[in-house]
């Protein structure tokens, strides 16, 4: 998942990057009410992790804003991008305001990691309407172990080529189009070339040969993965 992470503090920033990281997540991290605002208007997110007392940029240290009010505003131009609000603010009034503001979740701190990893599986499988587990041919990926495999055994791939595939594959059979899987593999300093995502589609082509999986090209609209009697189109 390419997720927003939102939180001011630097030493649990630092501890979550690290562990969604490690899980296998892109993450980019956004500290001040006006890093969150840009972040979440010119890149699409699979989920948002969102602080909700935050530092707003060129004012004194100890102004703060709330968070809520960048997920009220991404609420209102129509982003429904899951949204699982992290904070020590944990009154029964204050979880309220966040789900009436648009949160899906709300997980007060202190906090368990393994706990926010469960917790993210369960927001996307309920906006996205994804399982744990899917299957086409003999090609299956097991989203909470983060595993792609043919015939059970482990099927290895390069980080970029493993993202194309998590995203063509969660569900499989939906069409994904380039502009979508650029977004979502590019950095914010350098987008990903339509030459470099044919390149990994290609090589992946060729690794799923055989397998009952392959990635077929419809031209204009992307790319889908779908069932082959043969070979991949």
């Amino acid at each position: 998942m390419r997720i927003l992470l939102v939180e001011d503090d630097a030493i649990l920033r630092d501890v979550m990057l690290h562990s969604l990281r490690d899980a296998g997540h892109r993450v980019d991290v956004a500290e001040t009410l006006e890093q969150a605002r840009h972040f979440w208007q010119v890149q699409p997110f699979d989920a948002v992790l969102l602080d909700l007392n935050l530092p707003v940029t060129g004012s004194p240290h100890s102004e703060h804003g709330s968070g809520l009010t960048v997920l009220r505003e991404a609420r209102a131009r129509g982003d429904r991008t899951p949204v699982l609000v992290l904070t020590a603010r944990n009154r029964t009034e204050e979880r309220i305001a966040g789900l009436d503001a648009g949160a899906d979740d709300y997980l007060g701190k202190p906090f368990e990691l393994a706990e926010v990893e469960a917790r993210l599986r369960a927001l996307v499988r309920r906006t996205q309407g994804t399982e744990d587990r899917f299957e086409v041919g003999r090609l299956a990926l097991d989203r909470k172990a983060r595993r792609f495999s043919i015939d059970a055994s482990l099927l290895e791939l390069p980080a970029r080529e493993f993202e194309v595939l998590w995203e063509l594959m969660t569900p499989p059979g939906r069409v994904v189009s380039k502009r979508v899987l650029s977004d979502k593999l590019s950095d914010f300093d350098e987008a990903l070339a339509d030459n470099a995502l044919e390149a990994f589609i290609s090589r992946l082509r060729k690794k799923l040969a055989g397998s009952g999986a392959g990635i077929r090209t419809l031209r204009g609209l992307g790319y889908v993965l779908e069932p082959v009697s043969g070979e991949p189109v």
